[in-house]
């Protein structure tokens, strides 16, 4: 867009945070608040309260924000129609995914979407679960796909894969030769757990409170992170956790780590968001039907 200041603004008001939005538009948080406070003087009035290190939208704030949002809704609709006539078949599509799909699922996705589509640009945004349903609600990505739940009316949320997620301990720990784990039997060592926000700690949550289990009767002598991060520190012994078993393959065949089945088993959804008011170029639809189906036939692959 040529008003980048309106980008910037419409970004701050959907997050309600210039610390966020600076992530998502890949800015410095005082180049976000400079394009704020130049929109601010272009119409002589405050757009945001800033009381208590929170903002708010104003009333002239919400009646800009009203705007933004059909004027970017209109652009994006007028440089696709624009495509259609000229039948141009380029593009930049955004996907943004939490940290477990990026590393260790979408690799496969985006390689075999470049094969068939050349001439489209995929552009991907890599952060936890929070922050993407995040850019999702914002518009600044088109597609995101994550591993925690998705509480948002506004937003579409389809289904993607099952996941299941297994306990880890370095070979030489005592529950190495066990071919299963009890809930009750984390609470004995210490625990690594992810950062709050991530996907796969809200699901480890949730899993032990469905056990009548709380987040402190665990150990946690330290948060990571990544899931990388993790499986270094449960190698060098500095406890055990919880990870997707799908980011496991390279430790299981090298045989780094132990790998345990929990009892009763620990699954999550993967999950598709989408904006559910969103305009929808053809490269966005495509993109996204490509990835449901790739999920579905890597399924039939995983259960055969």
């Amino acid at each position: 867009m040529s008003d980048r200041r309106l980008q910037v603004f419409h970004t701050v008001a959907g997050v309600l945070s210039f610390t966020k939005a600076a992530e998502i538009l890949n800015m410095t948080q005082p180049a976000v608040t400079f394009q704020v406070r130049q929109l601010e003087e272009d119409f002589n009035t405050r757009l945001f309260d800033r009381s208590h290190n929170k903002i708010s939208l104003t009333e002239a704030g919400e009646l800009v924000d009203d705007y933004a949002t059909r004027i970017i809704g209109l652009y994006q609709e007028m440089s696709e129609s624009v495509k259609d006539m000229t039948g141009d078949n380029t593009g930049v599509i955004t996907i943004g995914a939490s940290t477990t799909i990026a590393e260790y699922m979408l690799p496969g996705l985006l390689g075999e979407f470049r094969k068939q589509f050349s001439e489209v640009l995929v552009r991907l945004k890599v952060a936890n679960t929070e922050a993407i349903v995040a850019m999702v609600e914002d518009n600044t990505i088109d597609l995101g796909v994550v591993e925690g739940e998705v509480n948002n009316q506004q937003l579409l949320v389809e289904d993607c894969q099952i996941d299941e997620l297994v306990a880890i301990v370095a070979n030489d720990h005592p529950l190495s030769s066990r071919q299963s784990l009890l809930p009750a039997d984390l609470v004995d060592y210490p625990f690594i757990f992810r950062e709050d926000g991530s996907g796969t700690r809200s699901v480890i949550v949730s899993y032990l409170e469905q056990q009548g289990m709380k987040e402190s009767q665990l150990s946690k002598p330290f948060e990571l992170g990544s899931t990388e991060a993790i499986k270094g520190a449960v190698q060098a012994g500095m406890g055990i956790s919880i990870v997707s078993e799908a980011t496991l393959v390279k430790e299981l065949q090298l045989k780094t780590l132990s790998a345990l089945t929990l009892d009763p088993p620990m699954r999550r959804q993967f999950s598709f968001v989408r904006q559910r008011q969103k305009f929808r170029t053809h490269l966005m639809d495509t993109l996204f039907q490509f990835a449901r189906a790739y999920f579905v036939d890597r399924a039939a692959i995983d259960q055969a």
